[in-house]
């Protein structure tokens, strides 16, 4: 009977340690206290709602200045993509809240577009950053980054109105050019936030699991050394 109670107690803060994680979500909202943080995402690759095994890419977002109406960013953006695909990411977009009122960017992807149309299912987007001058979020042209290659430069974000915090939401990137996966040469990834750091070295973000087995571990210690004393009032 006993044991049955500890092992429900185990399983219910378990339970708590999981909930208690944060949402690793395609989110981040910042405000200017966080100058100088990073934000790095991991990306997969998908078509048609397959996703494509090997296709990947990682960004790191880091913020550089702000002002009343305006968010900078460094970026960084290296197409990790594996044998037997090749392919080439021509650009990356993200939501932005409140709306964004216009953008302008530097460097691998030093063209932009507002509310654009994402392909691959992924419909309207606020802003995407892109290596051609297209109109459009779709790509085009031949440039970008091949696989092994990253690309860096710099954006800023311009609002209508002083705002106090910012969110970023739904980030993607653009895969062009695809070898190696049948008929498909285009495809498009979503990001996961993978860790947060400062730029003087900060703490990374835990992943959500090693907080899970963080849980798991106490509540094991907690009910063995119960355990223990359990067995000792026996034995007095």
């Amino acid at each position: 009977m006993n044991l049955t109670r500890s092992i429900t107690q185990l399983t219910a803060v378990a339970g708590l340690a999981l909930a208690a994680t944060p949402a690793w979500a395609e989110a981040i909202t910042l405000d200017p206290t966080d100058i100088g943080q990073s934000w790095d995402f991991n990306f997969d690759g998908s078509s048609g709602g397959t996703t494509i095994t090997g296709l990947t890419a990682t960004t790191r977002f880091t913020l550089t200045a702000v002002t009343p109406t305006s968010y900078t960013f460094s970026y960084s953006v290296t197409n990790t993509t594996s044998n037997p695909l090749d392919s080439r990411v021509s650009g990356f977009a993200f939501n932005t809240d409140p709306n964004i009122a216009s953008a302008t960017s530097t460097g691998a992807f030093s063209y932009t577009t507002l509310g654009g149309n994402y392909p691959n299912g992924i419909g309207s987007v606020d802003v995407c950053f892109k290596d051609a001058t297209t109109g459009s979020c779709a790509g085009g042209g031949g440039g970008g980054l091949f696989d092994g290659q990253t690309g860096t430069g710099s954006f800023t974000l311009n609002f209508a109105q002083p705002l106090s915090s910012l969110t970023l939401s739904d980030f993607f990137v653009r895969y062009q050019s695809i070898t190696g996966a049948g008929n498909i040469t285009s495809a498009t990834g979503s990001g996961t936030l993978s860790s947060s750091s400062t730029s003087s070295g900060g703490t990374p973000v835990p992943e959500p699991g090693m907080v899970g087995l963080l849980g798991l571990a106490l509540a094991g210690m907690a009910l063995a050394r119960r355990r223990r004393q359990t067995v000792r009032v026996g034995y007095a």
